[in-house]
């Protein structure tokens, strides 16, 4: 199943907050997108924030083969059950379309959260008994245990904001079989100051929470790289900025690293709601994505 998934999903897709909504006025914006993303070339769309499975339901329906994913679902916010019967019922309609990404969140944003670890493997018990298939779930893993348990469990990993350093721990965690797809931010931006400035204000809501200062600090980052907004050094591991060579140059450094396909997130100071297409267009230009046939 892995590799049928690495195909489907392909070296690139694009991770946005902006492509999902609970807006119904929307819809048609966001169905429009996604089908220009498919005929782009993109092989997958990652709807970011704490999402679920019917807020891929309008990009699945307006596309013929891309895939759409969430980055993460929460496992708090959404019981087992519920998600496993939506996930049945967008199956049913678009067989194969949709990848359901997991993850722990953050303590701060919830009352219920305790024993992440624990409660992420019984969630996964859950989807097993409910008969959602593990080949189509992937976990937002950044530690060696839950890495573990997407490799046992799942069929990867799609983490978030982490360095290409992170990425080849983590292939060699997984082994060469599950699917690896982290996120990278991208700012098409070719002076230092202002694509550093435009990062800093991306990044710093992250720096409060200890689910990724702690797996900076574990991939040699030290407490010093995580103030004043973050460090050159932090900056420019976890972003891609700089002429369109550098940032093709950094795109690569992943996909050497071990990743089979890496998620693109557009930051260039407009609200996360809004949709880049121009730069999604520019992106897919720099990569020489290949549109499929018609």
């Amino acid at each position: 199943m892995s590799s049928a998934l690495k195909e489907t999903v392909g070296r690139y897709g694009i991770w946005s907050v902006g492509l999902r909504s609970e807006d119904p006025s929307r819809r048609g914006e966001l169905a429009e997108a996604a089908a220009e993303l498919e005929q782009l070339g993109y092989g997958a769309v990652w709807l970011g924030g704490s999402t679920t499975v019917r807020h891929a339901v309008p990009l699945v329906g307006a596309t013929s083969r891309l895939a759409v994913g969430t980055s993460i679902q929460s496992i708090w916010q959404y019981p087992a059950a519920e998600t496993a019967a939506a996930f049945a019922e967008l199956e049913a309609a678009h067989p194969g379309r949709f990848l359901l990404g997991l993850g722990v969140a953050h303590a701060q944003n919830t009352a219920e959260y305790r024993r992440p670890y624990s409660a992420l493997a019984a969630y996964l018990n859950a989807l097993d008994t409910a008969g959602v298939p593990a080949g189509r779930r992937l976990l937002a893993a950044l530690g060696p245990r839950t890495l573990e348990l997407a490799r046992d469990h799942a069929a990867g990993s799609v983490p978030y904001l982490v360095t290409p350093e992170h990425t080849a721990q983590s292939r060699e965690v997984l082994g060469e079989t599950p699917l690896l797809a982290p996120e990278l931010k991208v700012v098409l931006e070719t002076d230092p100051a202002r694509a550093r400035t435009l990062a800093r204000a991306a990044l710093a809501p992250y720096l409060a929470l200890p689910n990724y200062t702690n797996n900076f600090l574990r991939t040699g980052f030290t407490e010093t790289d995580l103030t004043d907004g973050g460090s050159d050094r932090l900056v420019d591991a976890v972003f891609a900025w700089g002429e369109e060579k550098r940032i093709r140059s950094r795109i690569d450094e992943f996909l050497t690293a071990g990743a089979d396909h890496v998620a693109l997130q557009v930051i260039d100071g407009a609200s996360l709601d809004t949709l880049p297409r121009e730069a999604w267009r520019r992106l897919a230009s720099l990569l020489a994505l290949d549109a499929p046939a018609q």
